[in-house]
């Protein structure tokens, strides 16, 4: 009798201890502080992260039952990244529920070297509150709208988002020290090309060199990516491989066969990377380069080397 009594009394008291874990788990943390806190998924986070994160911040009671009952509401894959108001006074329901409804802000990712316009796409593509008419404004602050990742708040206006790229442009772009005689507005074009011009941090300085050579004995700098940025897109690509033709066909002052010196403008968004490159060129007496099929760079001194380099390697952009 004794066991049977047994055998019933500890499931139930297991249920039990069970059942006042999940409720307690489930409650707020402190039903009387409506204060509110920010908090922050930042991107790619998984739900173990975030419910790790929400108890050390004092806005859940347990980690364990706020993770499960995600996967019980389903909500694991509807979660946002971006930053929200939470409050103590929150269920864990609530505060699951306000992560999968609307952030404050919304994380934006703005890659290396990306046009004015391919910055319009992603925009269009993250921001709620994108306009048509951002493009020509992001246009204007071409090579100044600084690639990284951001949390832009979601019914951010246009002047706020560049404020924000350039924001952050300038507090990079103070780091760099100049040891050419360029302006900053030259320098930012120079990483412009760079940016799309080589592939690796290492070869950046030199191939900055190359273009300061060449600018050092007035010779056309000779950069594919201007030709590309003066065709623009080609269906779904704008950044498409030129053509023998069209380094005298493109009639632009983009176009580096045909004008000599920098082009008018920058031609993509460089990082800080290349922002130093353009800036702190290597010191070589390269005037030419090509990159071969696996992204290396081949570069030589003369015509005659060049020619080599592309009969060994192969032109490939």
């Amino acid at each position: 009798m004794k066991r049977l009594l047994a055998a019933i009394l500890v499931p139930v008291i297991v249920f039990i201890g069970v059942f006042i874990w999940w409720k307690q788990g489930l409650s707020p943390v402190n039903a009387q502080d409506k204060s509110q806190v920010l908090f922050v998924v930042p991107e790619g986070s998984g739900i173990r992260a975030i419910s790790n994160d929400l108890k050390e911040q004092g806005l859940i009671k347990d980690d364990i039952v706020f993770f499960l009952l995600i996967k019980q509401l389903g909500y694991d894959k509807k979660i946002q990244a971006g930053d929200f108001r939470l409050s103590p006074s929150m269920s864990a329901k609530e505060i699951a529920e306000e992560l999968t409804t609307g952030t404050l802000d919304i994380w934006v990712t703005i890659p290396e070297g990306k046009r004015a316009e391919e910055i319009a796409d992603i925009m269009s593509d993250r921001l709620p509150g994108y306009e048509e008419s951002w493009r020509d404004i992001l246009i204007a602050n071409e090579g100044y709208l600084f690639p990284d990742t951001y949390l832009i708040p979601r019914d951010a206006d246009i002047e706020t988002v560049v404020a924000i790229l350039r924001n952050t442009f300038e507090q990079k772009y103070a780091t760099v020290t100049n040891s050419t005689g360029l302006t900053r507005e030259q320098i930012v074009i120079l990483a412009s090309m760079i940016e799309r011009e080589a592939k690796h941090d290492e070869d950046r300085p030199i191939v900055s060199s190359v273009m300061h050579n060449r600018l050092n004995i007035n010779m056309g700098l000779q950069i594919d990516a201007t030709i590309q940025y003066a065709k623009g897109k080609i269906g779904d690509n704008w950044w498409y491989p030129v053509t023998l033709s069209e380094y005298q066909s493109v009639k632009s002052p983009y176009n580096t066969y045909l004008q000599a010196g920098l082009p008018p403008g920058p031609i993509s968004n460089p990082g800080l990377p290349s922002l130093e490159a353009a800036a702190n060129p290597a010191r070589t007496d390269y005037i030419y380069y090509i990159t071969d099929k696996n992204g290396v760079n081949r570069y030589s001194k003369t015509a005659e080397g060049h020619q080599e380099n592309i009969r060994r390697y192969g032109l490939s952009s």
